[in-house]
């Protein structure tokens, strides 16, 4: 197969929005099903995730066997998500996209998502104590807003073929049944405290799968009907990072990178090196380091041990080079962080203070930070409990009016917070914190 002209106005794909009337019915389960089944057919799936998230997209892109991006109507805005969709259906067969809690919850929900990209949207429900109620909670949440397309269900923690049966038969006629995956432990995805555990953590990710799509066999789900998703004007980025090199953390304490930052930060022209603050002895040779969320209390003796990495990023900051640290990469540059056992452990110190993990989540939102060049939007979701000695240069704004606003830490070309920044948001904002001051 040859993939379409990207360029062409209008690309035709089948597409469909996964949804469920509630958190943890199952619906990464499900995507990743999805998506492993058609791959098997010989098609070309790409698979999208509404809202913001890191772990979820790990376990997609081990699916479809391609990176997996976010769908956020705030974040991101509208015509980057359209441009994202554009620029899939000119190379796949079938889009999924994953959406986020219940159908219906939240003012940037999975179904106005849907409705404002114009998605076909597929239920899945835990079956597992249910009989025809299925069918009418699968009736709710097609009408409830009459302007959705909803296309129809698939059932979750199925007890036998015959229980399947069952729910299936409860179904309008018009719904379409695109299969029941069993009640099976093997092929269940383990969670921790932000969703579900990192994919490279999970030894037999392939093959719970594979299982699950297994599952799908007997109903040989239907590809919907095509959805015309148009091109979206968009000026070009400008090339404000020419010439400069980025060192990106990422190893099993540092993953928590959108694939759209860093083709941002490669639009504005930097050469981005990845390395592990876990293994190697020192930092690559770059104008700025960007040190990204992650697991940082999992790792905390190996980080501790690397004393050569300390000194490397105390020496890039002396240098007055640029340092972006988000969440996780925030707290390894306190003076210490104790975990969730209480193991007390010294790390970097270049921000004065400590941090605990806490039992409970500790703050959730999107969230936008305002710099001298514009407003960058993003989001935080952390268990952790930060005591900063530093005044907060500022601090984040919660789009909710009642969200709690993160301390923003700034010193010399350091910025640190807890927030999660979506590059595409503002581009030249992101280009100046990145940019090395000049001599």
């Amino acid at each position: 197969m040859t993939p379409a002209d990207s360029s062409a106005a209008v690309h035709p794909c089948p597409a469909l929005l996964i949804a469920a009337p509630a958190s943890g019915q199952g619906k990464t389960t499900a995507t990743a099903a999805l998506a492993r089944w058609h791959t098997r057919q010989g098609r070309r799936v790409r698979v999208f995730k509404a809202g913001p998230d890191f772990l979820d997209p790990m376990i997609l892109a081990q699916a479809c066997g391609q990176p997996v991006y976010q769908l956020d109507l705030w974040m991101g805005g509208e015509d980057h998500c359209r441009a994202l969709l554009h620029q899939a259906a000119a190379e796949a067969d079938l889009i999924l996209v994953e959406g986020v809690m219940g159908l219906h919850d939240g003012i940037a929900s999975s179904a106005s998502l849907a409705d404002t990209l114009g998605l076909p949207v597929l239920a899945v429900i835990d079956g597992s104590a249910m009989a025809q109620t299925f069918g009418a909670i699968a009736l709710g949440l097609a009408r409830y807003r009459p302007s959705l397309n909803f296309y129809g269900v698939l059932a979750n923690r199925v007890g036998s073929p015959g229980h399947a049966e069952m729910l299936r038969e409860s179904l309008p006629a018009d719904m379409a049944w695109l299969g029941a995956l069993p009640r099976n432990a093997d092929a269940a995805l383990p969670s921790r405290h932000l969703g579900l555990v990192q994919a490279d953590e999970i030894a037999d990710l392939t093959q719970r799968i594979d299982r699950a799509a297994d599952a799908l066999d007997a109903a040989n789900p239907p590809l919907p009907a095509p959805v015309a998703f148009n091109a979206s004007p968009h000026a070009p980025t400008p090339r404000l990072l020419d010439g400069i090199t980025i060192a990106v953390a990422r190893d099993a304490a540092f993953a928590f990178l959108y694939p759209a930052n860093l083709d941002t930060l490669r639009a504005l022209g930097a050469e981005l090196c990845f390395f592990s603050p876990l293994s190697d002895a020192g930092l690559p040779r770059a104008d700025a380091l960007y040190l990204p969320g992650g697991y940082p209390e999992l790792h905390l003796n190996a980080l501790a041990a690397n004393r050569s990495l300390v000194l490397a990023v105390h020496a890039h900051h002396r240098s007055g080079k640029p340092i972006v640290a988000e969440c996780g990469g925030m707290l390894a540059l306190l003076d210490a962080l104790t975990d969730h056992q209480g193991h007390r452990t010294s790390l970097i110190g270049l921000l004065p203070g400590e941090a605990s993990m806490a039992k409970r989540l500790v703050n959730l939102g999107m969230h936008s930070v305002l710099l001298p060049e514009g407003e960058v939007r993003g989001h935080t979701f952390h268990h952790a409990q930060a005591n900063c000695l530093r005044a907060p240069h500022d601090h984040s704004i919660a789009q909710r009016h009642n969200g709690t606003p993160e301390p923003i830490y700034r010193d010399g070309r350091l910025f640190a917070s807890f927030v999660h920044l979506y590059f595409p948001s503002n581009p030249a904002a992101i280009a100046a914190l990145f940019t090395p001051q000049l001599s």
